[in-house]
């Protein structure tokens, strides 16, 4: 996001029904006036209600989805990955944003005053600001530690304690690094005949000493935040890719697969009456399958969370590039499209909060089964919070069934599962 992030100071003018000067301003400020500005030029026209009820749906979603991923990791000690806690701070990073900047960005979006004063005109592009660079060093550090994990495994060994210490860091450097962004933010009133009177048409906007010094700084937020944090990634997820999808599982040799024998043929070279448990062998590739399915998803989960940031981020990106850098929209002729792409690429940014725990929830068993169990709280018919219901007699009884044919059908099982696995590695 834009780290100002006030859409009240896109383009420093508000953009209603018409401009206003000092000259339409009664002398003695009456009341009158200030109510004919917020019926015929602030209030909500109809295709801004359809913008509220945009951000009213991805608030609800945002808080709701990104605190049941963390209660599902807190929960659950098998959830407890190094990858879920990057995935959690990056879900407190979107709870942030959401509760505290959301509201404040669509009350600006619509009325185009800053209405908050000048304390939280520093604090709250800050914190945007600061939940930028800590939802991309988290993804930066989720796609190192699944680069090392699957295409170096001896290099480095990522532990749960290593996450914790790097998220530590990762929420130090960046309120560090975004203290500038809360100094140059400063609130000031587009019409200061009416400062004294109302914060309407109050703008939080950046006061820089030198017009050198913007393009500096924006042009390194985009690099620093954007532009070279994707490419690296980018270049971790192809060879991510490359080893996952091209080649056989890491670590499977030729020779396990070579001199690995069916379970039917290794009953019938010991003979019957002993066990048709599968041999070392098949057991060890049956692992090396299942870490190779697991990687696959979790890979394809990681891609598609980067791939959407990006979309979501890229506008916002572009348009502070294009204002703070090369000083357009400053003179925009059609000022109404120019509210519109910034309202937009704002909604977007919260949009991509939004669109995390969908993401794991379409992509990822896990955290699917810990949300239904959540939801099974509130909706009756699926047990007390997702707790399996007892087993029905007809159910028992086809257990027990199950397992008295057990022992002439089990030879066949294995065979068939070990079949199915080889031929999805194997060319």
């Amino acid at each position: 996001m834009e780290p100002s992030a006030t859409p009240g100071a896109q383009t420093g003018t508000p953009t209603g029904g018409g401009e206003l000067s000092p000259s339409l301003v009664p002398p003695d400020y009456e009341d009158e006036f200030l109510r004919y500005l917020w019926r015929d030029y602030l209030y909500p026209k109809q295709y801004e209600w359809v913008l509220i009820a945009a951000y009213v749906a991805v608030f609800l979603v945002a808080l709701v989805g990104n605190t049941l991923v963390c209660l599902a990791v807190w929960r659950n000690h098998h959830m407890r990955t190094v990858t879920n806690y990057f995935i959690v701070n990056l879900s407190l990073a979107d709870v942030l944003v959401t509760a505290i900047c959301l509201p404040a960005s669509l009350l600006v979006d619509i009325t185009e005053s800053w209405l908050f004063g000048h304390t939280l005109c520093k604090v709250i592009p800050y914190l945007q600001a600061v939940s930028v660079s800590v939802a991309v060093l988290t993804l930066s550090f989720i796609a190192l530690d699944r680069w090392y994990a699957i295409c170096h495994p001896l290099l480095f060994k990522s532990t749960a304690r290593r996450a914790r210490s790097s998220i530590l860091g990762i929420w130090a450097v960046s309120l560090a690094v975004m203290v500038p962004q809360a100094a140059v933010m400063e609130c000031s009133s587009v019409l200061p005949e009416l400062a004294n009177r109302t914060r309407l048409f109050s703008v939080c906007d950046e006061h820089w000493a030198d017009d050198l010094y913007p393009k500096i700084y924006h042009s390194c937020f985009f690099i620093v935040t954007y532009l070279a944090p994707l490419g690296l990634m980018a270049m971790a997820y192809f060879q991510i890719f490359r080893k996952l999808w091209g080649r056989q599982i890491p670590g499977t040799t030729s020779a396990l697969v070579r001199n690995w024998k069916r379970p039917s043929d290794q009953l019938e070279d010991q003979g019957p009456g002993l066990s048709a448990e599968p041999p070392p062998r098949a057991r060890a590739f049956l692992a090396e399958v299942k870490q190779m399915r697991a990687r696959r998803k979790t890979a394809k989960m990681l891609m598609v969370l980067l791939l959407v940031f990006a979309l979501c981020y890229l506008p916002i990106s572009v348009l502070n590039v294009l204002k703070r850098v090369f000083g357009m929209f400053r003179q925009s002729s059609d000022r109404e499209a120019v509210y519109t792409c910034f309202t937009f690429s704002h909604w977007l940014v919260y949009a991509n909060s939004a669109a995390n725990p969908i993401i794991y929830n379409f992509l990822s068993g896990k955290f699917r089964e810990q949300f239904k169990a959540a939801f099974s709280c509130c909706l009756p018919g699926l047990g007390p919070c997702g707790s399996p219901k007892a087993p029905s007699p007809r159910s028992s009884a086809s257990h027990k069934s199950l397992s008295l044919h057990s022992r002439c059908s089990v030879s066949k099982v294995p065979e068939h599962v070990v079949l199915t696995s080889v031929t999805t590695v194997l060319p």
